[in-house]
């Protein structure tokens, strides 16, 4: 077996017609507690919060997936879907996605988000942030 320098996976994953954020930790797939499927452990774990904030009375309610956005350019990345919508209890609503790994595409997605729609707020849920939430995990049914 030959040992691969970590700088070369993404070329070789393209070469493979794999996506360059390919990586093992990822585990997409139908969630029976949620009802649905996700394109993460780390998406299923941060509806488990959302909706442990909800039982708790912390925010009104959140939604997976709801709603695709279309961007004013019209090459490369023209439309984006943010992982979740959460409603606040004084009824403002924010997007949120999820990003353990940011690749170029996810850059570009975020930026012309924030752009054509500056009048929505987006919080874009990291490495760091999903820790901090990891951290309550042990109180959240379900927790992968």
């Amino acid at each position: 077996m030959q040992k691969i320098k970590a700088a070369d996976l993404p070329a070789l994953l393209k070469q493979e017609g794999k996506p360059e954020h390919h990586f093992s930790g990822v585990k997409s797939g139908y969630r029976d507690d949620l009802g649905f499927s996700v394109a993460s452990s780390w998406e299923a774990n941060y509806a488990r919060y959302l909706n442990f904030l909800k039982e708790k009375g912390q925010i009104k309610d959140w939604q997976y997936e709801p709603q695709t956005f279309e961007f004013r350019e019209r090459h490369g990345i023209t439309r984006y879907t943010p992982d979740f919508i959460v409603e606040n209890l004084d009824g403002s609503v924010e997007y949120h996605e999820v990003k353990g790994y940011m690749d170029r595409a996810s850059k570009t997605k975020i930026k012309r988000f924030r752009r054509d729609y500056s009048e929505l707020k987006l919080l874009v849920i990291d490495k760091e942030n999903y820790k901090q939430i990891a951290k309550w995990s042990h109180l959240i049914e379900g927790w992968e």
